[in-house]
């Protein structure tokens, strides 16, 4: 039974996990008040770190960079050991509770297989002035940072999103940027976001060496069968994540995938309205709000699970309901090897089906195991509501750890809406709110979409 298996999974965390994550919390803090002003307490956070991954391969080089570091000598060499360092704690802590998961979920995974090496050159130029001002951010620290610092950044990354090979580095890199600068200056912010500003200067640090991370993709064919989606929103982007799962044609067992599709957007655009800007993507949206399988060919999917979505490449099928598919189809799926970069804690987001619990104080029990429900991020562009989810007796969603303990996100629910059993979904409105007052409420507020496009179209023309 599922609730036994969850509730091994909550009886406590795996030994070590807390410890891994309170150095990696030492070291961000130096990393936040900059590394050419380590006092006696970051210096000792730092040892700290040194002394954990003595006994590693990275043992040596990190043990070397915190000498360093503190004689006052910080070097593009010292800071990568410093960043594989803490990624490799986080790595350590993720396998831990993500095996901890597979075991309860009964799922096998398989083992990362390194890459072949990237035909063609990289740009070193280019990587050595993101590792430049990725040392100048780590010397002065997040306190110090001004616009000064963040436009030293702008040659480099006008230079990087124009090389196709390097644009996830780009991105990255850009995106940081752009929240430190609309945070300066840094120092008179009441509260920073250490751990964030602190994954993305690792993942970019890494990335900035030369090498293949992502294993590369492989052309995948056969029946998709939607579990749910995640639509994340933000002011400027929103992103719809579909988990489902892959029937490979010639008969090959069944694999756990992710597709996401993303698009720009303004604060304006809210609710169901966001679903009109990933209007270039019909099949898939059809797919969500039908509840249809996807008939896909030659798909490149990601070694980590992720479709490359391209639509030309998939036709709308048959329907089927995501709670069948779950029954059915869940427990047999396999899950993908995940790659060394986002073998992070906050990463983990496994699709689980959840039935047979009572509902009270915003958990699920499950015959005495109860797990936290996540309904404060809710989208707004689906009909799902914390009522719903309350009242729900099914409920397909992904088990997330956050915040030092084990979540349930939901994106579908079975309930009952007056008497009457309904099932919700996060993707129902990918073609317009089916809900009337939604879709009044859609009407009344116009087009937003439209007048945006047909704006920016006018001073285009002009």
């Amino acid at each position: 039974m599922l609730g036994t298996r969850l509730g091994e999974l909550l009886q406590d965390t795996p030994e070590g996990v807390g410890e891994a994550l309170g150095l990696v919390t030492g070291f961000d803090d130096a990393l936040a008040h900059g590394f050419a002003r380590l006092g006696e307490d970051r210096s000792a956070a730092l040892a700290a770190l040194a002394g954990a991954l003595a006994a590693t391969p990275l043992g040596g080089p990190v043990g070397e960079a915190v000498e360093k570091i503190r004689a006052g000598s910080v070097s593009d060499e010292h800071l990568v050991a410093l960043a594989g360092g803490r990624a490799a704690l986080f790595g350590a802590a993720h396998d831990a509770l993500l095996d901890r998961l597979d075991t309860a979920l009964g799922r096998s995974r398989p083992a990362w297989r390194p890459p072949a090496a990237e035909d063609g050159e990289v740009p070193g130029n280019l990587l050595g002035g993101c590792r430049v001002w990725l040392r100048e951010l780590a010397i002065t620290g997040w306190r110090g940072v001004d616009h000064d610092l963040v436009t030293a950044s702008d040659q480099t990354l006008e230079a990087l999103l124009s090389a196709p090979r390097l644009r996830g580095l780009a991105v990255l890199l850009d995106g940081l940027a752009a929240e430190l600068r609309a945070s300066c200056p840094v120092g008179t912010m009441e509260r920073l976001p250490v751990r964030r500003w602190a994954d993305l200067w690792t993942r970019g640090l890494l990335l900035s060496q030369a090498g293949a991370w992502d294993g590369g993709a492989e052309p995948v064919s056969g029946r998709l069968l939607i579990l749910g989606t995640e639509v994340h929103e933000h002011s400027t982007v929103v992103r719809a994540q579909v988990h489902a799962i892959l029937e490979p044609a010639g008969g090959a067992p069944p694999r756990l995938v992710r597709a996401s599709v993303a698009a720009a957007k303004v604060d304006t655009i809210t609710g169901p309205a966001v679903w009109r800007l990933l209007g270039g993507y019909p099949v898939l949206l059809g797919a969500l709000a039908g509840h249809r399988t996807l008939e896909i060919t030659d798909m490149p999917l990601l070694a980590g699970g992720d479709l490359v979505w391209q639509e030309e490449r998939a036709v709308a099928g048959e329907p089927a309901d995501p709670f069948a598919t779950a029954r059915i189809l869940l427990g047999r799926a396999s899950p993908a090897a995940v790659p060394p970069l986002d073998r992070h804690p906050v990463r983990i987001s496994e699709p689980v089906l959840v039935e047979g619990y009572t509902t009270g104080g915003g958990a699920f029990d499950l015959g005495g195991a109860a797990i936290d429900v996540d309904v404060d991020r809710l989208p707004s562009c689906g009909p799902l509501t914390p009522e719903m989810v309350a009242a729900s007796s099914s409920c397909l969603g992904l088990l997330r750890w956050d915040g030092g303990r084990w979540l349930l996100r939901p994106m579908a629910v079975l309930t009952t809406v007056k008497r009457k059993p309904v099932a919700a979904h996060n993707g129902d409105w990918a073609l317009g709110p089916t809900d009337p007052k939604a879709a009044k409420a859609e009407a009344r507020a116009g087009d937003g979409v439209a007048v945006l496009r047909e704006r920016a179209g006018r001073l285009l023309r002009k």
